[in-house]
């Protein structure tokens, strides 16, 4: 069965049981908890829950979209039918709108604001993410490391990068990567500075999952644990209805059996993987879920 959904519906349960409620910058409260650890062995499972259903072919195409376009445009999302970055698109006179709360005489208070940019970063999310990972040639160099000195332990690839945090609309929530061989087997340590549990966490899992077994074929490894350290994981006080019907459904159904990844054998250089709407290299098979649960985004 499904170790991920136990895993996930724990740290759940601990959140709403343990966790504090705090004000934050979306004027949605949210429940917190400081810090959390995960561990994965892609040996084992393919972490994909099961409690509610995950629509990973968005997920895949923004991980594809950071790591191997390396765009920050949000149109090469929506040309393939994904519209997770839409509320953080730059418009096209370079400004971006949002009702936040801003610190004004030593406390929060709520606020229509505008943030303004170079025109040039219209319709992207500024310099974040994938425009990172382009500069700094992140993939490339992992990737030559990885064929030429498995024994490197100087293998993490940084997206929170201090010049370019002013003029990004989100700096990375998943900002870290840390990449091991041991034994043949590659294994992977992600650090997010801040969790939305009941939207993020299940994308960004299997995201890291399908990024490290990709990373794995071409480089002639194989695909081993992932070490994922949380701070402030967290669930806004409007998605609490919904994770309380996902631990329901655990509860009266349990959960299914975890499915699998496949990826095309042929391929053996990441720039190769088919990254259109069809997403036709890469594969979640025998996917059985219990439904959809409906969250409301924070922005």
């Amino acid at each position: 069965m499904s170790k991920w959904d136990k895993d996930y519906l724990k740290l759940c349960q601990t959140i709403l049981k343990e966790g504090v409620e705090v004000e934050n910058r979306t004027g949605i409260n949210s429940i917190k908890i400081p810090s959390y650890h995960l561990q994965f062995d892609l040996q084992e499972e393919f972490p994909c829950l099961t409690t509610k259903q995950l629509f990973f072919r968005q997920a895949i195409l923004e991980m594809l979209w950071i790591y191997q376009a390396q765009s920050n445009d949000v149109r090469w999302l929506q040309e393939r039918d994904v519209h997770i970055w839409d509320e953080w698109e730059i418009a096209n006179d370079g400004k971006w709108y949002a009702t936040q709360n801003v610190w004004e005489d030593g406390k929060l208070q709520k606020k229509d604001i505008v943030k303004e940019f170079d025109p040039k970063y219209a319709h992207t999310i500024g310099t974040a993410y994938g425009f990172i990972v382009k500069k700094y040639h992140l993939i490339d160099k992992l990737i030559t490391t990885l064929k030429t000195d498995v024994t490197d332990r100087r293998l993490v690839l940084s997206l929170w990068q201090d010049e370019f945090l002013p003029t990004a609309v989100l700096p990375s929530c998943v900002w870290s990567t840390e990449w091991d061989v041991t034994n043949g087997y590659l294994n992977l340590w992600v650090h997010q500075r801040s969790c939305d549990v009941p939207l993020g966490l299940p994308f960004n899992v299997t995201q890291y999952a399908v990024l490290l077994s990709l990373i794995a074929q071409v480089c002639h490894l194989k695909p081993g644990k992932i070490d994922y350290s949380i701070k402030d994981a967290h669930i806004y006080v409007n998605q609490v209805e919904g994770i309380k019907e996902q631990i329901a459904r655990f509860e009266k159904n349990g959960d299914y059996p975890a499915p699998t990844l496949w990826l095309n054998p042929e391929i053996d250089d990441f720039y190769q993987f088919d990254n259109s709407k069809e997403l036709k290299d890469i594969k979640i098979e025998n996917y059985q879920h219990q439904g959809p649960i409906k969250f409301a985004i924070a922005k």
